[in-house]
């Protein structure tokens, strides 16, 4: 029994035992309208903890479509495959009342790209407490599996640390960061969880959402973009036919990828690789000005453009798209002011 129930049990008990020492004169009736009474009070008591201490319930736990929707049009510069596909996917799970399997998207592209900025903005829109929820859980590779040699030990931690979660609220949500930078074969301890399941052991995992970061695939992405660019071809051109195989492929056959050789590309457990584009100047730019707007001040266009100058393009004589995307922007920016 979790310790709510049992505190709430606990309290009714107390106050029943009283109440019978009390009320025995009494009539019954007299005793079931009292026992209604404390009922309701309990009720009451549970309703005022659920509204301050965040929970698995539709008042912590809810999707807001037209939140995402405006976020990655207003926030996520450059991205347009990448935002058409998260809205259209993030939307048809959370509505489906009975999915067949957890949702698994996989974020690929450059440094400063948005992949992690893109699953704030999804967390945002369904946990009422974002990236802070208690059931939105971020691995880091190089934080929490720096060690190869203990790569068993962190197969059987990550099954139970993600067993106890969804067995805590089916509303779980799971990001891993820095695929690129995981033990090959580490991430098929999961792959159960993501398999098409009913329960395991008791436990249903299709209401989970899991979200992989990587680099992985970055160059072959940059490419295709180089290529359109090259050939006088708008980016927006660009569509996810274009790149989706290429990056599947490239991520699946890299020795140095998390995902190499692993049985959830193999098996079609990945319901979309998303590719997020290399950045132009412009994009920069946009970067540059939204930032100077989250932290209160007015938008400087000579500003913005003095520091998306300066940063480093590729390639180096046609500078086309920044290196590091927005990464550096909020401490450059906090330089040029």
């Amino acid at each position: 029994m979790k310790p709510r129930k049992r505190h709430v049990l606990l309290l009714w008990m107390l106050v029943y035992s009283g109440l019978t020492e009390a009320i025995e004169p009494i009539s019954t009736t007299i005793a079931v309208g009292m026992a209604a009474t404390l009922t309701a009070f309990l009720a009451s008591y549970q309703n005022i903890f659920y509204h301050f201490h965040e929970c698995c319930r539709p008042e912590w736990i809810s999707f807001n479509r037209t939140a995402l929707e405006v976020d990655l049009s207003r926030k996520l510069f450059g991205q347009h495959i990448a935002s058409r596909i998260i809205l259209k996917a993030v939307n048809g799970f959370m509505k489906n009342a009975n999915p067949k399997k957890p949702l698994v998207l996989s974020l690929h592209g450059w440094t400063g790209t948005g992949k992690n900025f893109v699953s704030k903005l999804i967390a945002e829109s369904i946990y009422k407490e974002g990236m802070d929820s208690n059931f939105v859980h971020v691995f880091t590779s190089t934080l929490h599996f720096p060690h190869p040699s203990q790569y068993l030990t962190y197969k059987s931690q990550l099954q139970q640390w993600i067993k106890g979660n969804v067995t805590n609220c089916e509303r779980s949500m799971f990001i891993f960061d820095e695929m690129d930078k995981m033990h090959p074969g580490l991430i098929d301890s999961i792959k159960p969880y993501l398999d098409y399941y009913d329960k395991l052991d008791g436990v249903s995992y299709r209401k989970a959402i899991f979200i992989f970061l990587s680099n992985a695939g970055g160059d072959s992405i940059a490419q295709t973009a180089l290529d359109f660019w090259k050939e006088g071809r708008n980016r927006e051109e660009i569509e996810l036919k274009d790149l989706e195989m290429l990056l599947s492929l490239s991520v699946f056959n890299n020795k140095e990828s998390g995902f190499f050789r692993t049985s959830l590309i193999d098996k079609n457990l990945v319901d979309f690789f998303v590719p997020l584009l290399p950045l132009e100047y412009r994009h920069v730019v946009q970067c540059v000005m939204a930032e100077m707007k989250d932290r209160g001040v007015e938008p400087d266009q000579y500003l913005a453009d003095k520091l998306a100058k300066d940063l480093v393009y590729f390639p180096k004589s046609e500078r086309v798209f920044s290196v590091k995307g927005c990464k550096t922007i909020e401490s450059k920016l906090d330089y040029y002011t």
